[in-house]
């Protein structure tokens, strides 16, 4: 028999996790717990040391919105820094004594007698409790490519997610698959210390220039001083940002100036047309995420570095093999291939209402009312769930709008003296109809467009449609009669 566990369990100690928790405390609630499967907390920023790991949005909107950060050393802020921003909002809100480390979640039950969730973990413990936050996020489950003799490889091999610090790259031949927003960010630092480098591209990636600047003490010291600064600092930033999403909420046509900054980039740092057209993209930009670089074009130029695009067929023990039957002696594979993001949630086991299962519950797809809610599994709330992504600001802002609405639907459930609320199948369906008929019109819809933000039905369940500002209109406030409330 389970163990009566805390009132609120919380899954996940990335900016996820913290700020729903922080919210809680904030409320004057204090009987939770937050379950974080590794020895540390962080997430994404504490997996991620990769050679040149850094945020890709401004470090002003990198941040919760009630604990600026006027620290930051540069305007997109480096892995270290934000892992500590992450440390000091722990220290500064208390939460230490809510961590429960080591302790990997294996699976989520729904017990209908009592309207509790009985959470099982991987050493073996199981306790019950009234509401499960779900804040593990997508880019956390890494995906390694299906390639023939992949497992034969002798070398030295891993994930840029899973960096491995002890294996010198100096003089080796090492060879690079993928070329996403991490291989974008670590090419250029082990290019030149590698005796030979093998960039590997299946996609070309639509690349801008990074306007990243050093902020210098005396901006800081005035971010310090006086926070209305910091204040404006932020909110000149979301506003800019927000621009960036009419050609992918309004009309793909309006992509078409992203697209010619991104060209004459290439152009001005490629001066070889023949490898200039092969990192040239044959899709719209935006279809997939538009990185910043200002030092990646540049690596792919060096005489030591070469950009392969046919297809590999099969890794060896020693080497890779391609397409066209060209075999390259590499001593280690680093992997930039991305993360498991359409099917991370689905995975897991989570059991609802009368024995549901949510593989059952997303058998047409992954799905959610307002990213949030998914309907037979009551008191279980999804936070950057399916549908909250974003391709031109910050995740962050999405995070806040959704711990507000968890936390609407927490005083709602006090206020009607409820055991549980189950969103409504009519009112997600409803609202995820609207949602994918906004979507087939947009940018990710193009033709041509192949995108881990699709899943293996060709509908993007990753991506939020419109501005973050409808997100935050919209989850204001909880609607009682989406929900069944359950006494």
């Amino acid at each position: 028999m389970a163990a009566t566990g805390p009132g609120i369990t919380i899954i996940g100690s990335g900016f996820a996790g913290l700020c729903m928790a922080i919210k809680l405390k904030d409320a004057g609630y204090h009987d939770f717990v937050i379950l974080e499967k590794d020895a540390d907390l962080g997430g994404t920023w504490r997996d991620n040391t990769y050679p040149g790991c850094a945020c890709d949005v401004p470090s002003p909107m990198y941040s919760f919105s009630f604990e600026l950060n006027p620290e930051w050393s540069r305007l997109f802020a480096p892995q270290r820094e934000i892992w500590d921003y992450m440390r000091a909002c722990v220290d500064k809100y208390a939460l230490a004594p809510h961590f429960r480390f080591g302790k990997e979640v294996r699976g989520l039950e729904y017990l209908d007698e009592t309207n509790r969730w009985r959470v099982s973990t991987a050493d073996g413990a199981t306790f019950t409790t009234n509401a499960v936050v779900s804040g593990i996020g997508a880019l956390h489950v890494p995906s390694l490519p299906e390639i023939p003799g992949r497992e034969t490889f002798a070398g030295r091999s891993f994930h840029s997610a899973n960096w491995d610090h002890s294996c010198d790259l100096t003089g080796k031949r090492v060879a690079v698959i993928g070329t996403g927003a991490s291989a974008v960010q670590f090419v250029p630092k082990i290019a030149g210390r590698a005796e030979r480098l093998h960039v590997f591209q299946r996609t070309a990636p639509w690349i801008q220039p990074e306007p990243d600047i050093r902020l210098s003490e005396r901006t800081r010291k005035t971010l310090r001083t006086l926070p209305l600064a910091g204040r404006a600092l932020r909110n000149a930033v979301y506003w800019l940002l927000e621009t960036r999403a009419l050609g992918f909420t309004v009309d793909p046509r309006l992509m078409r100036i992203h697209q010619a900054v991104a060209e004459r980039h290439l152009a001005a740092q490629v001066p070889d047309a023949e490898l200039r057209a092969k990192l040239t993209p044959g899709y719209t930009i935006g279809c997939k995420r538009i990185l910043l670089s200002d030092d990646y074009y540049p690596a792919l130029v060096r005489d030591d570095v070469e950009l392969v695009t046919d297809r590999i067929t099969e890794i060896r023990e020693h080497s890779i093999v391609d397409a066209t039957g060209r075999e390259r002696p590499v001593d280690v594979i680093i992997y930039g291939t991305g993360f498991k993001v359409t099917d991370a949630l689905g995975e897991q086991r989570i059991t609802g209402r009368d024995g549901l299962k949510i593989q059952d519950a997303w058998q047409d797809g992954m799905q959610a009312y307002l990213g949030t809610s998914t309907a037979g599994f009551p008191n279980l709330f999804f936070l950057l769930g399916p549908n909250t992504g974003l391709g031109h600001t910050s995740v962050v802002f999405m995070i806040e709008a959704q711990v507000r609405y968890v936390m609407s639907c927490l005083r709602l459930l006090s206020s009607a003296r409820a055991r549980a609320l189950d969103v409504r199948p009519e009112a997600q369906r409803a609202y995820n109809t609207r949602l994918q008929e906004r979507l087939t019109r947009l940018v990710w819809s193009e033709g041509g467009c192949v995108s881990w933000y699709l899943d293996d039905q060709g509908r993007n369940r990753t991506l939020w449609p419109g501005f973050t500002f409808e997100f935050w209109a919209r989850t204001r406030n909880v609607k009682p009669s989406a929900y069944e409330l359950i006494r």
